[in-house]
């Protein structure tokens, strides 16, 4: 019994918490909560692979490297972004509606006190699992470079629009002082901050970076590379989401058993749906279907897994996997060439998840961590909450996109960083062009075997010691998209 401690009620003054030479600062704190939110954490951080294996396998063969690559360097970028100043804007407790101010730089006194958002964790604690959410959506924005986009403009679009963009949403949204939270809008994983927010990016992202040589064409085949891959990446995005969704609930407590229940939930409900809508087409079981179901699920239930019951969960992962389908129609429409369906499946599934939200939203569901108090949603007669979440989310739309296309332009027109990759550097891929370096040992093999081994190692500028996975594309004539299957 002596080695049992017993929290006590947070009472210090100081920013940082205690003077921990002197205190116990750990008394203030369940050890439970604070295991469950490092593992948490570190769930959040295993979506990321999650996403470059997802983007990748959807991608062409010769570009599929490049996609794993930007989406780790994402990680690495943004996490400094994060503790240089992202946290401070984002999460500060003198923020203001819109943004919060330096007073944390450096993760300057992060440390013991109680976070801006629950008084079960600590600052330190919430700045270091937030920053798993920054990174990701970041991420998740930037695979629309796929196949045309060059990576040194993209790493400098990293930090500028987690700053300016990523940061003002997240604050605004889950900063107590943030005018969404105070109108009261409700969102418990990154409806906005996270989804509306990286897949307007994208959208607006590919707009600026113009379609792919040969969109449009029979030169430009769609099918995804490598079908295992995607089939990896939802594996890792599915088991991931249980640390960010469920440690939304910022303690272990039932709230956070609910939400990990509805991700499970919408995402087996929207990876069933989508592949029924594909069967109804086509009469094949698609697997890039159902991870793309499974997906939109998960992205749906996102800002609602702490809120709606687990009944609800079955519906927000059929619409939402009906919807992302039906949206993937939308880049025609619009005339823009997302590569990867970001928007469709992000930016669309992130809307109808918090409009879901705004309806089914129960307040028994929220209060089962001991103190969250709302109203409920348009099911308990709170229709009010439905303008909150419209609000909410076209702010956050209008927001991204406009605010990325503007970076984007800036970016642009600073030398040496256009956006875009040369025509020569899109047709031998990006993995050549780009990164040096290819995903499969074949591209080797094929040159020293099925070619002879005739082909020069200075035939491609790019890499000089090695040939490009597809050196006969580098000449551009008319016989380059005969054979739609040449490029994978």
């Amino acid at each position: 019994m002596d080695d049992i401690v017993l929290t006590l009620p947070y009472n210090g003054t100081a920013p940082t918490g205690g003077d921990s030479l002197i205190q116990n600062l750990n008394v203030y704190y369940e050890s439970g909560d604070i295991a469950w939110m490092l593992a948490a954490t570190a769930l959040v951080l295993f979506m990321v692979p999650g996403v470059g294996f997802f983007y990748s396998g959807l991608a062409r063969r010769k570009s599929a490297l490049s996609l794993i690559w930007v989406t780790l360097m994402a990680v690495g970028v943004t996490s400094f972004q994060w503790f240089f100043w992202g946290y401070s804007l984002a999460f500060s407790h003198s923020a203001g509606k819109f943004i919060g101010d330096l007073s944390n730089i450096g993760f300057r006194n992060v440390l013991a006190a109680p976070s801006v958002t629950s008084k079960r964790i600590p600052d330190l604690l919430f700045a270091v699992y937030q920053g798993m959410f920054a990174s990701i959506t970041v991420a998740l924005a930037v695979g629309a470079v796929a196949e045309r986009g060059r990576m040194l403009p993209c790493v400098i679009f990293m930090f500028i629009w987690s700053t300016i963009i990523y940061d003002a949403i997240a604050c605004w949204t889950w900063n107590p002082a943030g005018w969404v939270s105070q109108m009261g809008g409700i969102d418990f994983a990154g409806g906005t901050p996270v989804h509306i927010a990286s897949g307007s990016a994208a959208l607006a992202y590919s707009l600026m970076l113009g379609k792919r040589r040969g969109h449009g064409t029979h030169e430009l085949n769609f099918r995804p590379h490598n079908v295992t891959q995607i089939i990896i990446g939802t594996v890792f995005l599915w088991v991931g989401w249980f640390g960010f969704n469920a440690g939304s609930a910022l303690s272990a407590n039932m709230r956070a058993v609910m939400a990990a229940l509805n991700t499970n939930i919408a995402a087996s409900v929207g990876g069933v749906t989508w592949c029924l809508l594909d069967y109804r087409l086509e009469r094949k079981w698609s697997a890039v279907g159902f991870c793309s179901g499974v997906v939109a699920g998960l992205v749906a239930i996102t800002p609602g897994s702490g809120f709606v019951p687990p009944w609800a969960a079955v519906i927000f992962g059929a619409v939402a996997g009906s919807s992302c389908n039906y949206a993937t129609k939308v880049k025609f429409y619009l005339g823009i060439d997302d590569a990867l369906d970001i928007f469709a499946v992000h930016g669309i599934g992130g809307f109808v998840g918090n409009m879901l939200t705004g309806f089914f939203a129960a307040d028994y569901v929220a209060h089962l961590d001991g103190f969250t108090m709302i109203p409920g949603g348009g099911i308990s007669g709170h229709w009010m909450q439905l303008a909150y979440q419209l609000a909410d989310s076209v702010s956050g739309f209008a927001y991204s996109f406009g605010g990325t296309c503007l970076i984007l332009l800036f970016i642009n027109l600073m030398p040496g960083l256009k956006l875009r990759a040369s025509e020569e550097a899109e047709v031998v891929g990006m993995d050549d062009a780009e990164i040096g370096e290819f995903a499969y040992d074949f591209v080797e093999f094929t040159r020293d075997v099925v070619n002879g081994g005739d082909m020069l190692d200075d035939d491609s500028k790019f890499s000089a010691d090695r040939d490009s996975p597809t050196p006969n594309e580098k000449a551009f004539s008319s016989t380059v998209g005969d054979d739609p299957h040449r490029s994978r």
